[in-house]
Parts: C-alpha cells; structure tokens; sequence
C-alpha cells in the first residue's frame, strides 16, 4: 500500500528541517549531559534529575522520529501546481456563509500545516475539500455535523508563500559556494585586476 502523501509548502519543510537537526545536534547533547550529571549524582532509583531527563530524552527521539517520517514522504506544493483562478494549496481564500451572510477568510494548507485559530485549514477537511479547484463565485456545499452549509467563494487569491516556493526551492537546492572556493575566486579576480 502506498503511503499517504505529507503536502506541505517549503517553508514548513524547512522548519521541520531545522527542528530535525537542532533536536538530533543540539537537544541530544543538551540532555546527555543532564544524564551525565544526573549518573554522578550517585544512586538512580532516587534521583529525580535522572529520571526527568531521561523522559526528556525519550521524548525528543519520539519527536525525532515523528519528524522523519512526516518528511519521508513530503510532498511540496509550487505555484505552478496550481490554478492561478481556482482554489488550491496555498490559496487565500474569502467566503461567504449564505446562512449567516458572514465573510470567513481561510489559507488552504497541508494536514501538517493546520492551525485553525489562524485560519489555516486542511485541503483534506471538510472545507477544504468542497473548495479545493472551484472558483470564485462558486457556490459549494459542505457537509457538517450541524447540517449542510452553502458557502459562495468571494475570493481567491495566492500567498506570497505560493508565490515565491520555486525560487526559494531552486535557491536552496544549488550547492553553496564553499568560503574556501569563493577565497581563491576573489584572489584571482584582484590578481587579474592588478595585472591590467
């Protein structure tokens, strides 16, 4: 069975990415020297400190863990992916519930992406998933607990994060210039310049 696909944009990869590495690099060394300490405190069956940092540290390699496999199967999502007129991921969206005649403003992000006291619903909930590839002035019905909602796309708009993704993406993948490279181009370049 083919797992299921983390849609995220590349920013989120990236913070995902960094809290990857501060945790293996930075917090792991951070709490093996609480362990240390702790161990030099003398008898473990009492001592608090070890075993606080103990579920410390068995709770940074859950998270570690965790991390790993939501970016074994990232997936990011580009501008390009995506109809400049409809709804889709990274689209700011504008609606209105035709029942309350209330304006509700979503951002339409990937599950690992939902904040919902921000607006940033899921392309896989209920919403997200009647809206995703209509457009505006489309009129949708989405199934709740509470009974059906019409809403009516107002607007749809695209972030900057959708935006600016493949640049952003194409910068981070080119190699960077080694100082040691970008030295000895420098020197060259003055020593040309002097021989003219």
């Amino acid at each position: 069975m083919e797992e299921k696909k983390n849609l995220m944009s590349y920013e989120k990869l990236r913070e995902l990415e960094a809290e990857r590495d501060e945790r293996k690099e930075v917090i792991r060394a951070e709490i093996a020297q609480k362990i240390k300490e702790a161990r030099e405190q003398g008898d473990l069956s009492e001592n608090a400190e070890y075993d606080a940092a103990k579920e410390e540290q068995r709770e940074n390699e859950l998270r570690i863990e965790e991390i790993e496999a939501i970016l074994k199967n990232a997936e990011v999502y580009l501008e390009e992916d995506v109809a400049k007129d409809a709804v889709g991921l990274g689209s700011k969206v504008t609606l209105l519930d035709m029942e309350e005649n209330e304006e509700i403003e979503y951002k339409i992000v990937g599950s690992t992406e939902v904040d919902s006291l921000n607006g940033k619903i899921s392309n896989e909930s209920p919403v997200g998933k009647a809206i995703v590839g209509a457009k505006k002035g489309a009129v949708i019905e989405v199934e709740t607990p509470a009974g059906v909602i019409k809403y009516k796309i107002v607007k749809v708009e695209k972030t900057n994060a959708a935006k600016s993704s493949k640049s952003t993406k194409k910068a981070a993948e080119k190699p960077a210039e080694k100082p040691a490279a970008a030295e000895k181009s420098a020197k060259k370049t003055t020593k040309k310049k002097d021989a003219k």
